[in-house]
């Protein structure tokens, strides 16, 4: 009797591991160095020779091409600030009694991760979110602002923030999609073994000196954008734009795709609108 319990047992865990495997590779990673669009300030029909495009999660995934959802999942978006404040103060990091905002984006709040039960509650939240995106034809997510932890005034660490994107992650999955670790370069090295990320979205890895820490664990599955309004170097001294732009390029664009764009991102047909790729 115990042994044929064992044998059954011993099946179904079987049966369960080959399940777990089919279901981890049921979501499509983005073509390697496929030409990339990055569409989050408003959607437009990207070139015929766009592969990959992201686009905000209220927006449609754009026909015939990879496309990515973008979330912002550790902070709030300047148009939900007040559905925050008033339905979810208690998500909202504070010091002392005052909401803590980004102070680059100053219409966006900080969602609380410090302790289990709040990233429980911030994920009934922004599950759904991850969720839609899949429904909707998304083939992957890319939650933004992971390293809000270093804007928090110290009510953040990095440990709760590495465990609400191990959430972001098993969310992500369960949904048959792949999800980005998007920049914060200190968890890049543990992105994959441990997160769980399946690729890399970086901004302004040139300017910072920090592209290798992506690529020497995502290889050619980073995706980088140089901005048209970094006039500064990393110590002050002014600098034309593009040249991060030219410099990116002639370092790795044989190997990743790399884009420079305009700070919005707005909509081709805007006046602000520049987009460039090598």
């Amino acid at each position: 009797m115990h042994a044929f319990w064992f044998r059954t047992t011993a099946a179904a865990v079987a049966a369960a591991s080959v399940l777990a495997a089919a279901s981890a590779s049921a979501f499509t990673r983005p073509p390697a160095n496929g030409r990339f669009d990055y569409q989050i300030g408003g959607a437009y029909a990207a070139a015929s020779g766009v592969a990959i495009v992201d686009r905000d999660r209220l927006a449609a995934p754009a026909p015939d091409k990879y496309s990515i959802c973008y979330v912002n999942a550790f902070q709030t978006q300047p148009d939900d600030a007040v559905w925050w404040t008033t339905n979810h103060s208690n998500l909202l990091v504070k010091k002392d009694g005052k909401y803590v905002i980004d102070p680059d984006w100053p219409d966006e709040y900080i969602l609380d991760t410090s302790t289990a039960a709040k990233r429980t509650a911030l994920m009934a939240i922004v599950g759904p979110w991850i969720d839609k995106c899949a429904a909707d034809g998304f083939k992957a997510v890319e939650p933004d602002n992971l390293d809000s932890w270093t804007r928090s005034k110290a009510v953040l660490t990095k440990a709760s923030n590495t465990a609400f994107a191990k959430l972001l992650v098993q969310r992500a999955h369960a949904a048959n999609i792949a999800i980005a670790q998007k920049n914060t370069s200190e968890l890049a090295p543990i992105g994959i073994s441990q997160i769980g990320f399946d690729f890399a979205i970086v901004e302004e890895c040139q300017v910072w000196s920090e592209c290798e820490a992506f690529t020497d664990v995502y290889g050619n599955q980073v995706y980088e954008i140089e901005y048209n309004d970094n006039d500064r170097d990393a110590d002050g001294n002014p600098v034309d734009p593009i040249s991060f732009f030219n410099a990116a390029c002639a370092a790795r664009g044989g190997k990743i795709s790399i884009i420079y764009r305009d700070r919005d991102v707005v909509p081709a047909g805007n006046s602000d609108y520049e987009y460039k790729w090598c």
